[in-house]
C-alpha cells in the first residue's frame, strides 16, 4: 500500500491500558512494514502520558531510540479538527480508545472523511454493526477500509472458522468453538474497560435488535444439518468441561463474515456457535452466582453504577481497575478449539447428511494484552503490505471479510498466535 502520508501507522489512545501494549508490539514489528520499515507515531490528548508510554516501551524493549524517533500527535475525541489532522497524516489509524460505543465513532468518522484506514479492537456488537450501517457506503466511496474487532475479539474466532474451512477440503457447514483460558501461578484478571463495555452492551440489547432490523437482511441459508442448540450451562463432551455460550462479539462477527462470503463471493455459509469452557462444578456455581448478580444489577442505572464502581467484587476478582500485572500476563494463555463438520467434495450438501468432521485450534499467549496487540498490529501490517489481496472496494469489514485472501494467518503463526489441525478431516 504505497502512501504519501507521513506515517504508515498512528496509534490513537496509546496511553490507555491496552494502547501501551500496542505501542510495544508496533515497536517490535517495524521491520515488517513496507520495504522493511514502518513509519509510525502515537496519539492521544496528553503529551506527558504519551511520553511516559514511550519511556516505558523503550525500557521494556531495550530500545532507547523510541523516545526520540517516535513522533507524538495530540488528538482528542472532543476535538474534531485534531482527529482530522491526525487522520490526514496516517495511512492507518489503530484506535484503542474504548468503550467504543462512546469514543469510537468520532475516530472512524475522521478517518473515513480524511482518507485514513482504521482498525479497532472492539468487542461491542452494537458499535461494530452501527459503524457498518452508517459508514460502509461512504468508506466505499472514499476507498477507505474500516476493519473492526481486530483483537482477541474476534480474530481467533473469525479467522479460525476460515482456517477450519480451508483445512476441510470440502464444504464446511457448521463449527462450534470452545474457548479455554489458562492462568499461571500469579492468577489472571482483565482491565475493567472490558467490564464497562459488557455492562453497557447487556443493558442495551433492545437497541441492538432494532439496529439489526435496519439492515433488512434475509436469513442466511442453512446448509447441512442445523447446528444444535446448547443450554445456558452444559457439560461439553468435546472439551470434557462445563461450558457456557460465549458472551463476546465472536458470533456476531463470524456471522457478518459468513454473510459477506455468501453474498459477495457466493460461498456456502457456515453456521457457528461460540462457547467458553468454565471448568468443574465449583466454577459453574461461582459463575452462576456472579451471572445472577450481574443480570439483576445491569437492568437499572443504580445497579450499573455499582457494577462499574466495584468490578472486582462483582466479578470475583476477574475484572479490576488496575488490570493484570505483567507477571500475570506472562503466565496466562488461551486456546480456542473448533469442532467442524461438513461434506466431502463428492457429496451434495443439499441431499446428504454431513460425512466429514475436523478439529482445529487457535492458541496463543494471554488474550487481552499480548495476543490482542499481536492480532491488531499484524492486521495493520497485512493491510499495508497486501493491498491486492483485500476486497477491491473500501467499506466497513470484519477481519474475516477483509483478510480472507491474505497471509494474515501465516503472519499470526510467526508471532505466537498459532493455527493448527488437531484432528484431520475424516469421512
Amino acid at each position: 500500500m504505497t502512501t504519501s502520508r507521513t506515517y504508515d501507522l498512528v496509534i490513537f489512545g496509546a496511553s490507555g491500558f491496552t494502547g501501551q501494549f500496542v505501542v510495544e508490539e508496533v515497536a517490535r514489528s517495524t521491520a515488517e512494514g513496507p520495504k522493511g520499515n514502518l513509519k509510525w507515531a502515537i496519539a492521544g490528548r496528553s503529551r506527558e502520558k504519551l511520553e511516559k508510554v514511550l519511556e516505558q516501551a523503550a525500557e521494556t524493549l531495550g530500545k532507547p531510540e523510541l523516545k526520540t524517533e517516535v513522533d507524538i500527535l495530540i488528538a482528542d475525541i472532543s476535538d474534531a479538527e485534531s482527529l482530522a489532522s491526525m487522520s490526514r497524516q496516517a495511512a492507518i489509524v489503530l484506535t484503542c480508545v474504548g468503550p467504543y460505543r462512546f469514543f469510537g465513532e468520532p475516530v472512524i468518522k475522521a478517518c473515513v472523511e480524511n482518507g485514513a484506514h482504521c482498525i479497532d479492537i472492539s468487542g461491542e456488537p452494537q458499535f461494530l454493526e452501527s459503524m457498518q450501517l452508517h459508514y460502509n457506503n461512504l468508506a466505499a466511496e472514499k476507498g477507505v477500509y474500516v476493519v473492526g474487532s481486530c483483537g482477541f475479539d474476534s480474530i481467533p474466532a473469525d479467522m479460525g472458522v476460515i482456517y477450519t474451512k480451508e483445512q476441510l477440503k470440502g464444504t464446511l457447514t457448521a463449527v462450534e468453538s470452545f474457548l479455554s483460558v489458562n492462568s499461571g501461578p500469579e492468577g489472571s484478571c482483565i482491565h475493567d474497560g472490558t467490564w464497562q463495555s459488557a455492562i453497557y452492551g447487556f443493558s442495551d440489547q433492545d437497541n441492538l435488535r432494532n439496529l439489526r432490523r435496519k439492515f433488512g437482511y434475509k436469513p442466511l441459508p442453512v446448509v447441512g444439518s442445523k447446528i444444535k442448540r446448547r443450554g445456558a450451562v452444559f457439560y461439553s463432551e468435546e472439551v470434557q468441561k462445563y461450558a457456557i455460550p460465549f458472551m463476546g462479539s465472536d458470533p456476531s462477527v463470524v456471522k457478518r463474515t459468513q454473510r459477506y462470503l455468501y453474498e459477495e463471493l457466493q460461498e456456502s455459509p457456515v453456521q457457528y456457535g461460540a462457547f467458553a469452557a468454565v471448568g468443574g462444578i465449583c466454577s459453574v456455581i461461582k459463575l452462576m452466582f456472579a451471572g445472577l448478580l450481574f443480570w439483576m444489577f445491569v437492568k437499572f442505572s443504580f445497579g450499573r453504577n455499582l457494577l462499574m464502581k466495584y468490578p472486582k467484587w462483582f466479578s470475583f476478582g476477574y475484572f479490576t481497575k488496575e488490570g493484570p500485572t505483567r507477571e500475570q500476563m506472562e503466565g496466562s494463555s488461551f486456546s480456542m478449539t473448533f469442532f467442524g463438520e461438513g461434506y466431502s467434495k463428492d457429496k451434495d450438501p443439499n441431499q446428504d447428511k454431513p460425512n466429514m468432521k475436523i478439529v482445529t485450534q487457535v492458541k496463543g499467549p494471554e488474550a487481552g494484552y499480548i495476543a490482542t496487540p499481536i492480532a491488531m498490529v499484524q492486521a495493520a501490517i497485512t493491510l499495508l503490505n497486501e493491498p491486492h489481496s483485500i476486497p477491491k472496494k473500501g467499506g466497513v469489514y470484519t477481519p474475516g471479510a477483509a483478510f480472507y485472501k491474505t497471509s494474515l494467518i501465516e503472519r499470526l503463526n510467526k508471532h505466537g498466535v498459532q493455527f493448527s489441525v488437531i484432528t484431520k478431516p475424516e469421512v
